[in-house]
């Protein structure tokens, strides 16, 4: 379980390197076919106003949405709707990429620098560009603190704290991950039969805790962001 994959025993220039790229491709057309399913199936009005009998994709993931725009809501006000788009899907995608990392034969595109790092990126770019667009010019003060003649040192010193967020949440997530992944795949060499099954329960658990606090801490920094044209 710890050295198999899928990806290799059905293409042959699939390596270690480059891994990562297959099962994080994989997650995202996943993602796009659940996408269209839920919105082909909700699209109609009393589907979306008569619940099914029985649980469907459909409803988990209205049920998703809604306790994640409801998250968001209580952390940036009624704004949230507009920062949901990315912040969701940054939960969600991050959260079936953690989750393979359970699925014999597949491996987290998490437990990839590379992976951590770009989704760490894109909630710096994210986040600074909503500064911008909702405080124009003004989100500069933020970096520049509350007394004016100490503003080249905090200048300095917001500017080295905001640069370390996207690598703090890769490493982060990375670490958690990569780790999670290998003392799974450990048990599963030493004892095959029923030990597993405890560390497949908590890798599920690992994978969507790191999902949310990846989510989180992205959300709360949109906050912050946002936050300062209040000031």
């Amino acid at each position: 379980m710890h050295h198999f994959t899928w990806a290799q025993l059905f293409f042959e220039e699939v390596n270690h390197h480059n891994v990562h790229m297959m099962y994080s491709t994989f997650i995202f057309i996943v993602l796009c076919l659940i996408s269209l399913f839920t919105f082909f199936k909700l699209r109609k009005a009393e589907a979306r106003l008569v619940p099914e009998s029985k649980g469907s994709l459909a409803n988990i993931m209205e049920v998703a949405v809604e306790k994640l725009l409801g998250l968001m809501e209580d952390i940036v006000g009624k704004d949230a709707p507009k920062y949901f788009p990315l912040i969701g899907t940054l939960f969600i995608f991050i959260f079936l990429n953690n989750l393979l990392s359970v699925v014999p034969g597949f491996l987290p595109p998490t437990d990839n620098i590379n992976t951590t790092l770009a989704c760490g990126l894109t909630t710096f770019l994210y986040y600074n560009y909503v500064g911008f667009k909702e405080n124009g010019v003004g989100y500069l003060k933020h970096f520049m603190g509350p007394i004016i003649w100490l503003g080249p040192l905090m200048l300095v010193i917001e500017v080295i704290g905001h640069l370390v967020r996207p690598v703090s949440l890769g490493l982060r997530l990375f670490g958690n991950i990569t780790g999670d992944h290998l003392v799974l795949g450990i048990f599963s060499d030493l004892v095959p039969l029923v030990v597993p099954v405890v560390f497949l329960g908590l890798g599920t658990f690992v994978s969507f805790i790191q999902a949310f606090v990846f989510s989180l801490l992205s959300l709360i920094y949109v906050g912050l962001a946002v936050e300062h044209e209040e000031h």
